[in-house]
């Protein structure tokens, strides 16, 4: 069982601590900071719309629809995140959304993130989010500028924006998205608590 998280307080920064007192990241107060978090903040609606959490989910099977139910056909991840066996996700899923209601969608390159990396979207907290997008442990290998460029100009991530008849889009304008991940990044990547 992880031990519980507490923010203390100071004038000038916050410190996200155990409760033994062992301090684990302090985020300074200044006002760069908290334009940063608040880019964050800004953004995180997209991270966690079905857009987005569908491909990035706790297990190996992605979600699907505005419910962000279990994909049909038992779809799993796979080595790469790229489907497994004959269920591949460039199976059903091409470089465009197929015509009609809830029919296949389709950007180039569809996948989910790889097992060793997976990315998860899925229930986090946007604090947590934040560190887990910062962390190239945890991201890919991806220094902050790379993240913004991956937002602003992947087709994959674009999709969410276009996702074909009898889904709702991801909100808001992809610029204005990426205008919050730019901030975000270009003031220190700071993360809410």
């Amino acid at each position: 069982m992880k031990p519980p998280l507490f923010l203390m307080a100071a004038s000038s920064l916050f410190a996200l601590a155990r409760a033994d007192g062992v301090v684990l990241e302090t985020v300074p107060q200044d006002a760069a900071a908290q334009a940063s978090r608040q880019a964050f903040l800004e953004a995180y609606p997209v991270f966690a719309h079905p857009r987005c959490v569908n491909c990035h989910p706790r297990g190996d099977q992605p979600l699907q629809g505005d419910s962000g139910s279990p994909h049909a056909q038992r779809v799993k991840r796979g080595p790469a995140g790229l489907g497994q066996y004959a269920v591949k996700c460039a199976a059903c899923h091409q470089t465009e959304n197929l015509a009609g209601a809830h029919m296949p969608p389709g950007a180039p390159n569809w996948h989910l993130p790889p097992p060793a990396m997976r990315m998860v979207f899925e229930g986090l907290k946007p604090g947590e989010l934040c560190r887990q997008l910062k962390d190239p442990a945890q991201n890919g290998g991806k220094d902050l500028g790379q993240i913004v460029l991956h937002v602003t100009k992947d087709p994959l991530v674009g999709w969410g924006w276009a996702p074909g008849e009898g889904r709702a889009p991801a909100p808001g304008a992809r610029a204005a998205f990426a205008a919050h991940v730019k901030a975000w990044a270009d003031q220190g990547a700071a993360c809410p608590p």
